[in-house]
Formats: C-alpha cells, sequence, structure tokens
C-alpha cells in the first residue's frame, strides 16, 4: 500500500498510523499528527480501493452503504500491511494509534471489530458503525476518541452513539466530542483530540 513513514524523534512513543478520507492521500492527515504527538512515529498509509479516481479505503455500494464482503477483506489486507511495516520499519506493532477521518476512520474501526490487537487507540473522527451483528474482540484496555457533528448529514448522531456503546461494551474506554460542523473536520476537532491523547496513560498493554 502507497505510504509514508517518519521516524519520529522518540521511538518509545506510540506509532500514529493515519487513515484518511474518501479522496485524500497520505499527506492529508500528516498536520494532525504533529499536533496530537508530535514525538512519534508516523505511518500514514494511502486507501488502494478508487471510486472516480479518488483513493478510498474499501468499496460502498452507495453513500452510507458499504460492501461489507470488501470491507471484511480490505481490513484483513491493512491489519497485514501493518503486520509487513512493523517489520520493516521496525517499530512496535502493538504500540499503534489510529488516527483516520470519515472513511479512514470507518477502516480504523474495523480493525477494531475484527482483531483486538491491531490498535492501543484510536482517534476517529466522524466514523460509523462499519458491520452489524458481529462480536466484537475484547477491547479491554483500548482508548477511543470519536470525534462527531451534531449535524452530520452523513453520519448521524445516533450512529455515533451506536458506535461508542458498541466498543465500550468489548471493554474500550471512550470519550466523544461533538461539535455542530457537519461532517467538517475542524481544528477546533482536532485539538479536542489531541488534548485527549495527552491525557491518556499510554503504558503497555
Amino acid at each position: 500500500m502507497k505510504h509514508i513513514y517518519l521516524e519520529g524523534t522518540d521511538s518509545s512513543a506510540p506509532v500514529l498510523v493515519l487513515f484518511h478520507g474518501t479522496g485524500g492521500t497520505e499527506r492529508d492527515l500528516l498536520p494532525l499528527a504533529e499536533q496530537i504527538s508530535p514525538a512519534s512515529p508516523v505511518l500514514s498509509v494511502r486507501g488502494n480501493v478508487l471510486e472516480n479516481g479518488m483513493p478510498r479505503f474499501f468499496r460502498r455500494l452507495a453513500e452510507g452503504v458499504f460492501d461489507e464482503e470488501d470491507l471484511i477483506f480490505r481490513t484483513k489486507e491493512l491489519n497485514g500491511f501493518l503486520d509487513q511495516a512493523a517489520s520493516e520499519y521496525g517499530f512496535d506493532r502493538s504500540n499503534l494509534i489510529a488516527v483516520g477521518y470519515s472513511n479512514g476512520a470507518n477502516i480504523a474501526a474495523s480493525l477494531l471489530f475484527h482483531d483486538k490487537d491491531a490498535l492501543r487507540g484510536a482517534i476517529l473522527h466522524h466514523p460509523m458503525v462499519p458491520l452489524r451483528g458481529v462480536a466484537l474482540p475484547d477491547l479491554s484496555g483500548v482508548h477511543c476518541y470519536i470525534g462527531a457533528g451534531t449535524n452530520d448529514p452523513i453520519c448521524a448522531p445516533e450512529e455515533t452513539e451506536e458506535l461508542a456503546k458498541l466498543l465500550m461494551g468489548a471493554g474500550a474506554s471512550v470519550e466523544v466530542g461533538w461539535e455542530a460542523m457537519g461532517h467538517r473536520l475542524t481544528s477546533s476537532e482536532v485539538a479536542a483530540a489531541a488534548a485527549w491523547y495527552r491525557n491518556q496513560e499510554w503504558t503497555a498493554r
């Protein structure tokens, strides 16, 4: 998968894994990493599915309607890529924090839904519930922040609340930050996520 890896200045800090929104690239969220944890190594990934020429992390059938078969396949593919990248770059595979926006937040949430060891935590900006009717793994010790919009036309507040409930039901600690800026990723939302990140105890699981 196309990606950027930046070593950072603290090899013991969590590795931030960045997942852009529809039509983005691996460069889109680099400023977020700088704001959240400037010393961290960064692995920023480009989705390898194209929708009308726009990169995404998995296919969809319509807006808000996921191609679940492709989502499951791409989630496994991405998890394998993270294993490969950890081996190639020498970072700790068990020390990853996802930062995703929209489609990127959905694939990060799907990683959590599928593998208890995929991520230590996640900052999910405007995610949806990736899959319903599946048993989540034990997510005890996983910390999640969800940035959401009270008036998001793509991801209704009920969707956000359902995702938070599912993650908490699996043992994750979840904090939700609300804004009223639709589906936009605002600087104030990023600042709130960064403040949340700094307040966590990122001790070994």
